[in-house]
This record gives C-alpha cells, structure tokens and sequence, in this order.
C-alpha cells in the first residue's frame, strides 16, 4: 500500500473511441492489485488488473484534466481524464511500479485467494503427470526408454526431469550430445504417434563452421532406427535459413549434412522473436485507429504481417503431421528450442491426436510442451521488471493458431473460443501459478503448488462456460490443415474484444449452447410427464385407449375439474428438487378403490402441479440483455446464463448453485439462480 499515494479519484472520464461524445464519468479506486472505475449512473464497471497492464502512457493535457491511456496484455486500451494532473501523475506512477514488480514474490498469485471461489488451493495441480502423459503413448517401449539422466536437472536446468531418448543410446551418446546442443537441450522425445513415428526436439548445435560431434550423429541414427520409416528422418529448423547462417558466425548454426547421414533438412521462415514483438504492435495500432477506415485498417493488417507469421507456424507444424502421419519421425529445433520449437511441435501433436483437442488433453499439451519443456514464461510475459527485448508474443501466437484451427474444423474441438481467450488472459494476469517460471525447476524451487492456485482447477470449476456445443468425438482422428492464404483469418474476438458494436449481439456458440440446455430440459420433462400418465393410468385402472366410462367418472367425481383448476393456477412460488422418489414410487398413494376421490385428486394432482412447475417452459431469449439483475452488464467475451427453474438470464455469479429439479426424470443438478435455490431449499425443508 506505501505505492498508492492517490487511492481515489473522482470526477473521472473514461474515454470510449467509438462514443468519444458521451463520456461515462465515475469514480476511479487504486487498490493494491486492480484499478477500479464505476460510473453508478452510466451502470459501467471496469476493473484492470494491474499485472494485465503492458504501457501506462500520459497524454497531452487537455481543457478537461489529464489524460491516462492504459494499454493492456489482453488488448484492453482505455484513457482515463483525471481532472488534477497532480492525482494523474500519481496514479501513473503507481501504476508503472504495480504493473512490473521487481520481485517475482510480489506477483498477484502469491496473494490471491480465491475467496469467491470454491476452489481449493490444491485442485488442478495434480491433474497432470508427464510420466502419466507419456504412459498414454506406450512409453516405455522397447525403441524408447526413460533416462535418469536429469532427475537432478543437471544435463539441463531447462528441461523436465523425465525424458525419454532412444533405447539404445547410451549415458556416454547422451552426455556427448548434450554438450554438443545449445543449453544442453539435446534430442528428447516429444510425442510419439501410434504408428511409432516420433516428434523429438532440441535446441540448435554449437557447431559453427566446421565442428562436429559423434555422440551428437549417434543419437540422431538412434532416432533414426527407431522410426517405422528407416530410411530417412526430418530435421526441421523453423529459422529462416539466413538466420540458422548467421548463427555459425557465434559458433551455433545448424547441423552439417555431410555429417549426419539418412538426414533430410528443411527450414521453415518463422521469424525470431524481436519481429514477433514488433509485429504484433503494430497489429495493435493497426486495431486502435482513431478513424478505422476500412482502407486504413486493411493497410495496417498487411503491413504488420501478423497473420503472414501465423500462417509460417502453422505451414511448419502441418508438414511436421503430414511426415508423422506417414511414418516418418522428424526432430524439431529453433535457436534455443524453447519458443517456435514449442509452437511447432504442440501444433503438430494438435493436428495428429484427438486427445488433445479435448480439455484435459489440450492443458496436458500445454502443461508438457510449454512447461515442463521450458518456455520461458515469465520473461517473455514480462511478468517481473527484465530486459524488453526479452518480451514476445510467442504463446499469443500459438493460441492464435489453435483458433485457426478451430475456424476451419469447428466440430474437432471440445473447447470454445471463450476457453483460448481465458488462457491467454490467466498466462498474463498472475492470479494463478501455473504459468509462472522459466522451467520446471524454477517452479519446484518456488514451490508454486503449495503457494499458489491453479488455473487448470479454476477452469475445472467453470467447464459449463468453455464447452462447445459442435464437438464430435466420432470426427477423423488426424486433421489436414488447409493453409491458403484467404483461410488465415483476424481474429477479432482476441485482438478487438473490447471494442463497443464490432461484434454480434450474441456469440453463436452461445445460443447453441442456450438451445441445447434448453432442449435438454424439455426433454428431461417430458420423459417424468409421460411415466406419470402410464402411472396416472395404472391408478385409475384405465387400458392404453380411453373409454367414455372412464372419462365420465373423472367428470362426475370432480378429478377431471380439480386437476385443470390446480394446473392454472397461478405460480407462487417454486417446487422443491430433492431426489427421493415421489409418491407415485413410494407407495404413498392408496390403492383408487381405498381412497376417498378428493383425496385422491388433492395428493395426485397437487404433486403434479409441484412438479410442472418446478421447470421453466419457457427461457427468456438471450437478445437484448444488456446486464444481470445484479447490475453486472453483459460484454460479447462474458457468457450468459439461463436458470432452469425460472428460465430468466443470469451472469455467471448469480447461478453459481445446481440443485435436482422435482420435474426432471433424471434428477441430476441443474443451474438454478440464487433465488430459485433459496425457495426450493426451503420447500424442501418443508417437505422433509
């Protein structure tokens, strides 16, 4: 707290580039991780977290105070006109402190608590296991085998403990290699494909012009043999080749073909990360034009060539799975083997195994490529005051790339466009631990499980919000990329996400969804209804087709008219949904010739109206609404919510609860609101 000299500010105007004439103006709170700005009359609410922050620029000053524009990792850009210039320096130094702290202990997650969350500090940390992820591969095998080598992360302090390498490879061929590798990341075992085709990958050869290394060649013939495909291996270098050249001045460089025999070579142009970073800011000026004509914008679009370098990693990692899926394996390095080497490889993997374009499978690819193999999170995020040349948007990259993929086959994947985003935004915002670090090791050493919470627990809890309603488990099992040019698409939803009216009122994905609980409900009533007629049958000892008698008795005894009263009286309140078995199962209901016939009408038909109106027929169209009753507004990233019980539309906070519904057969628990949860509790108290 000794950083916020200016807690508060009001009479501020929070600027909005496509309403610059009507301003919201509000109250704007500095607290020791977020800044706060509410406007009660405008009912608008933004709060950024101070980790999110990427640039804090002061503008000129202006006849109505002195403006703020913050830009953010999550391409949030928003200006702030602070009546004082006094309060606006503070505020913006503040600021500049809070976004990059010198101490990576300082960072949000060591502090976070979750205390709007039911979520333990444990949950999501044990979800993955490396040896478990490489037991799902028939790891080990008699071609590949787990080396001890590293249990102390001794060969390389960038890897994980666990790595597999040829079986044949000795101790001495992997040490020898090691050396011979740029920060001792030699050749290790990626993924490897059902048809025994490998993904192996390294960081680049310390050979320079002329220097060589036997151990090195030994381990790539190992890789080599135990490949279905003998004949020949691909040793794919993502660099442009006059990069990999200009590599051999510093004694690095690329492998010599006169010396590693059975070898293919092939370069992929994805550029390093100093044109990645540059690219993608231009992207963003591109995207905050102050007169977004469509000539400016799609200038800017080209000139950045951001979409040109997501297209290179994508053409990388679809000639790594069309050679796998041939049989083919193929090793896969850049410089250091920690940035393109992870997109390419985990993007391949991607297009190959089905398994991780579930959820979990999708965390586990991330949690092996990314992680335990060493991408160099907390710099290339610049989570913690470093060297800028070291901040990159490489995972931005990736994930742009897996939404790619999820345009042009939007059946393949269990995860929806909310689930990239979500990730991409907890990989900045330091509420979790998980992307934290460097390298396995540097995790272990800060001892992030036992301090921190996990993402992966986090989106455990919200799973309904990141589903998507297309996904087949029947699709192809490999996926063949189509990388033409006009199927790389801007990815508005990322890059202009916060921008007012450049969206659709409504993401389809999320009316399917709406639809299919929707659907999903109904049906779930109509099985009860019907198995209360065939019961309703029994009872009054009817046949399968309707006879006058009978229909004149339920006429003369008054059932008939003592049903279509209670079924139109007016709802008071809701039925409650515990999962004991009704009367009509329980025996409670006598036998039609022991039971006086008001009774009978009284008990059966009461516990039908109960249960009819317990499920909300009807659901309230998801169009038009702007905010929650709880004042919270709706924007096109946050998902609505329908309760089943009353069919009205909730945010996320306000249906946190799940309770069986009296008229579903099923009785399994469904989203109620806080409201319907409270009166259905209580009835069932009363019930009980």
């Amino acid at each position: 707290m000794d950083l916020i000299r200016t807690p508060k500010v009001e009479k501020v105007r929070m600027l909005d580039r496509f309403n610059s004439k009507k301003p919201n103006i509000g109250t704007l709170h500095l607290t020791a991780t977020h800044l706060i700005f509410i406007d009660p009359d405008g009912k608008k609410e933004a709060w950024i977290l101070h980790t999110h922050i990427a640039a804090v620029i002061k503008l000129p000053i202006s006849t109505t105070g002195s403006p703020l524009q913050i830009r953010c990792k999550n391409f949030l850009s928003v200006t702030f006109v602070i009546p004082k210039e006094r309060d606006s320096h503070d505020i913006f130094t503040s600021l500049l402190k809070f976004s990059q702290p010198i101490n990576i202990q300082d960072l949000y997650c060591f502090h976070y608590t979750a205390s709007n969350e039911d979520l333990p500090k444990r949950s999501g940390w044990n979800k993955f296991d490396l040896q478990a992820e490489f037991s799902r591969m028939g790891l080990p095998n008699q071609n590949w085998a787990l080396t001890s080598l590293n249990k102390d992360y001794k060969i390389c302090d960038t890897y994980p403990k666990i790595l597999y390498v040829p079986a044949s490879a000795s101790n001495g061929v992997l040490l020898g290699s090691s050396r011979f590798r740029s920060r001792g990341r030699l050749p290790v075992l990626s993924y490897l494909h059902k048809n025994q085709a490998a993904i192996c990958r390294c960081s680049q050869p310390l050979s320079g012009f002329s220097a060589r290394c036997v151990e090195d060649e030994q381990l790539l013939h190992y890789m080599l043999k135990s490949s279905p495909n003998k004949d020949f291996m691909y040793v794919v270098d993502t660099r442009p080749k006059i990069n990999a050249m200009a590599n051999k001045a510093a004694g690095k460089g690329y492998e010599n073909e006169d010396f590693y025999k059975s070898i293919k070579f092939q370069f992929f142009g994805i550029e390093n990360i100093h044109v990645m970073r540059n690219s993608l800011q231009k992207l963003v000026d591109t995207c905050e034009l102050k007169v977004p004509t469509m000539n400016a914008f799609l200038s800017g679009l080209e000139n950045c060539a951001w979409l040109r370098h997501v297209k290179s990693v994508l053409e990388a990692s679809a000639f790594i799975a069309e050679a796998l899926e041939k049989g083919t394996s193929v090793l896969v390095h850049c410089s250091d083997g920690w940035d393109r080497t992870a997109q390419t490889c985990s993007l391949a993997a991607l297009l190959q195994d089905p398994y991780y374009r579930t959820i979990t499978g999708f965390q586990a690819l991330i949690e092996k490529e990314w992680l335990a193999f060493g991408h160099k999170f907390t710099e290339r995020c610049g989570l913690i005051q470093g060297d800028p040349k070291e901040v990159a948007p490489v995972f931005t990259q990736f994930i742009d790339a897996v939404w790619q993929l999820t345009q042009q086959f939007p059946t393949s994947f269990q995860f929806n466009e909310r689930f990239l985003l979500t990730i991409h935004d907890h990989v900045y915002s330091c509420q979790f631990g998980t992307f934290l670090g460097n390298c396995e090791k540097e995790r272990m050493d800060l001892r992030l499980s036992e301090r921190t919470y996990s993402l992966w627990g986090y989106l455990m809890n919200h799973l309904s919000e990141f589903l998507n309603p297309l996904y087949r488990r029947d699709v192809d099992d490999a996926l063949h990329l189509n990388a033409a040019p006009q199927t790389i698409k801007f990815w508005r939803g990322m890059y202009n996400r916060f921008d007012n009216g450049v969206h659709p009122r409504e993401p389809l994905g999320d009316m399917l969804v709406a639809a299919k609980d929707h659907i999903s409900s109904l049906e779930d009533h109509v099985l009860l209804l019907q198995k209360r007629i065939g019961q309703l049958k029994k009872i009054l000892g009817r046949a399968e087709t309707p006879s006058k008698s009978i229909d004149c008795s339920m006429t003369d005894s008054g059932v008939a008219d003592d049903f279509a009263q209670k079924l139109n009286m007016t709802k008071a309140d809701h039925a409650a949904g515990d999962t004991t078995d009704s009367g009509f199962e329980n025996g409670n209901i006598l036998e039609i010739n022991d039971t006086p016939e008001d009774e009978l009408g009284n008990s059966l038909f009461y516990q039908l109206q109960e249960e009819i109106e317990s499920v909300a027929i009807e659901w309230k169209t998801l169009r038009n609404v702007k905010e929650c009753i709880c004042s919270t507004p709706f924007d096109h990233f946050s998902r609505k919510f329908h309760c089943w019980s009353c069919g009205e539309v909730f945010c996320i906070r306000c249906i946190d609860k799940r309770i069986p519904l009296k008229g579903h057969h099923h009785r399994r628990p469904v989203p109620v609101c806080r409201h319907c949860y409270k009166e259905l509790m209580r009835t069932n108290s009363i019930d009980s």
